[in-house]
């Protein structure tokens, strides 16, 4: 899978999570938007991890283990590369 398949497939199912997580917790899905992450998208996928992605994941930080505990999500968010980014932008890491 190319970089831009892998980028386009992260995007939707960012997408798509967004919508569950906005049925399944409305108070919440103002707070927590999923897509905010695309710009870690290439990050994910051996890219380099740019001041853009660090700054929304500082923003996104309380939702983290949310995303974790998401099956939408899961796979990205408990991953090594998911993992590497959040040491990469210096944020602790996630206790859930």
């Amino acid at each position: 899978m190319g970089k831009a398949t892998a980028t386009t497939v992260l995007a939707l199912a960012l997408c798509a999570a967004v919508l569950l997580l906005a049925a399944a917790r409305p108070l919440d899905a103002a707070a927590c938007n999923p897509s905010a992450l695309s710009p870690c998208g290439g990050a994910l996928f051996g890219g380099a991890v740019t001041n853009g992605c660090c700054a929304q994941l500082k923003k996104q930080q309380p939702c983290l283990c949310q995303y974790a505990h998401n099956p939408a999500y899961s796979n990205y968010v408990n991953g090594p590369a998911a993992q590497g980014l959040i040491k990469a932008c210096g944020l602790p890491k996630m206790k859930c």
